[in-house]
């Protein structure tokens, strides 16, 4: 028997061939761009420093490239957006806070303002946030007046435009997240989570009064913790903007090695964790950790990481991942006139005091400290404020101690040599009150001491002429200072005497874990550091840089 099929037949057999399981087009992957920056500091004009990247030319030199500034930066990210479907923009912490004049002026409100504009969508909460406090970063994200300070800009602030996040920062009155711990934004129907979190070592680097009723929970256990709820909420793809970094080899696009706080903590991630966008320790990478993607844009807006992801139509998770930091340069990126505009208000009503003549210097007064831990900088500082304090009615100072992490940047020589209080601002910008205290032989030798409460990242105190003393690389805790070797107008310490001793109110509360600064009596507080070393400027310039030798490290 002839076997014969009826040309619809034929037709139906063709489509049901032609669309089976085994041969039906796979989706094609949904592609994310997510553009990223840490550690901007309020630095809307480009830094002095710009960045350091390795010579082209000769790979064992470094060269500086003039980088940063919100302006540029707004237009390369606009450049970076062009051209993808699907983008955000993102920040891994501390976009305020250690900011130069122009933003601390203002309470940091002009970066917010500035993030809002370029599109920025999502930040994790850097330890800088907490400078002034819970309220205060509550403020940045709601808007409305400083408390003290009324409204000083230009116009009315109204908050960032922008969502920050905080998966492990806990109130604990409340017992909830000060801000959201994640949001999940969709891409052409996949979900996506970002978590935000700051690092667990924020109240150690914050003053105690800005850490009082918070609690900054383990960056692991708080984001290993949401996996399942937000695996219960169909997410596959997750994003961790963490303000917490490592230390790398290799230029700002490399990462043959890298070491830090960081590397233990993705390998400690629940496995689906995909991308790791990091901050705080200043440093550029583009690194694979335990088979992740992790990332760091520098500092001051000097670089903008583009991260490029597939995401997996079916799965919905992340089928690949890379990523390229991209540097803001200077001379070969046009001024986004939006930021233009934003940046010329708040230098209108910031000119004048911004401008002021602060004196002079001979040349550039750096803040990098040698192999005892001084610097030429550090050393003006403690200067200024016991100059500041010194005189019996302003407290009656003998020596003053500064914390190296308040010295923000260099105070740089140019072409005159001129300084305005701006240039001073920058390098002490926090706008501590200076605090004078009474503490014993001992208490000094004490508080020295905690100098190594963390031996890989001790924090050695600048101090002021008139007071040295050495200490020992070979010994243990409590043992480092020699206390024979501690001396006033070359005088030894007396342990069992008193001194009048000038730091500022952060270090004076127990800040950077100066706890022996707690037992110090008759406080009494005086002018703000900017203020000390712009009348210290002004009665001494030319200033040149000391002589050192006030620290002095033995083996």
């Amino acid at each position: 028997m002839k076997n014969s099929f009826s040309p619809i037949l034929l037709v139906a057999l063709s489509l049901a061939f032609l669309f089976s399981p085994a041969l039906a087009q796979t989706p094609a992957p949904v592609e994310l761009r997510i553009l990223a920056i840490n550690d901007f500091h309020g630095n809307l004009r480009p830094p002095p420093g710009g960045i350091r990247i390795a010579d082209a030319a000769d790979k064992t030199k470094k060269i500086v490239v003039n980088a940063g500034g919100s302006e540029r930066m707004a237009t390369l990210v606009n450049q970076l957006r062009d051209g993808h479907n699907n983008t955000i923009f993102v920040a891994a912490g501390d976009l305020i806070g250690a900011s130069p004049f122009l933003s601390a002026m203002f309470h940091d409100e002009p970066t917010i303002e500035s993030m809002s504009m370029m599109g920025l969508a999502l930040s994790a909460v850097g330890n800088h946030e907490f400078d002034e406090g819970k309220d205060e970063l509550l403020r940045m994200q709601n808007g409305g007046c400083h408390p003290v300070d009324t409204c000083q800009g230009p116009h009315s602030f109204t908050g960032a435009k922008f969502r920050y996040l905080a998966a492990s920062t806990i109130d604990k009155v409340s017992g909830k997240t000060v801000f959201p711990p994640y949001e999940i934004r969709t891409f052409d129907g996949i979900p996506v989570a970002f978590i935000g979190l700051t690092l667990k070592a924020t109240p150690e680097i914050i003053s105690p009064q800005s850490a009082a009723g918070l609690e900054f929970r383990d960056e692991v256990e708080t984001v290993n913790a949401l996996v399942p709820e937000l695996k219960a909420r169909g997410v596959e793809a997750i994003v961790v903007l963490i303000h917490q970094g490592g230390t790398p080899t290799g230029d700002y696009n490399e990462c043959p090695a890298i070491a830090g706080p960081i590397v233990d903590i993705v390998k400690k991630f629940d496995k689906a964790v995909d991308v790791v966008i990091s901050g705080h320790t200043h440093q550029a990478y583009v690194c694979e950790i335990d088979g992740r993607l992790v990332t760091s844009g520098d500092k001051y807006g000097t670089l903008v990481t583009a991260v490029d992801l597939k995401l997996d139509p079916v799965t919905r998770d992340v089928i690949s991942a890379k990523a390229e930091n991209t540097i803001v340069r200077v001379p070969d990126l046009a001024r986004d006139p939006e930021q233009t505009a934003l940046l010329e208000a708040y230098d209108r009503v910031a000119a004048p005091l911004a401008n002021r003549p602060a004196g002079s210097v001979t040349e550039t007064l750096s803040r990098v400290p040698n192999n005892a831990g001084e610097s030429p900088l550090g050393d003006i500082i403690a200067d200024a404020q016991l100059a500041a304090t010194a005189t019996p009615e302003k407290g009656g100072a003998v020596m003053a101690f500064t914390n190296p992490g308040g010295v923000r940047t260099d105070i740089a020589r140019k072409d005159s040599g001129a300084v305005t209080f701006a240039d001073l601002f920058a390098s002490q910008p926090f706008r501590n009150q200076l605090v004078t205290l009474t503490l014993s032989g001992k208490q000094i030798k004490d508080m020295l001491e905690q100098q190594w409460l963390d031996p890989k990242r001790p924090r050695i105190l600048q101090v002021s002429k008139g007071f040295s003393y050495a200490w020992d690389n070979s010994k243990g805790d409590g043992e480092r200072v020699i206390a024979e070797r501690m001396s006033l107008n070359g005088q030894p310490i007396d342990p069992a005497a008193s001194y009048r001793v000038t730091v500022n109110n952060y270090l004076a509360v127990g800040g950077d874990g100066f706890t022996a600064l707690l037992g110090g009596t008759k406080p009494q507080t005086g002018s703000y550091d900017s203020d000390a070393l712009h009348a210290y400027f002004t009665a001494n310039s030319p200033i040149s840089p000391t002589s050192g030798g006030r620290i002095v490290r033995i083996n």
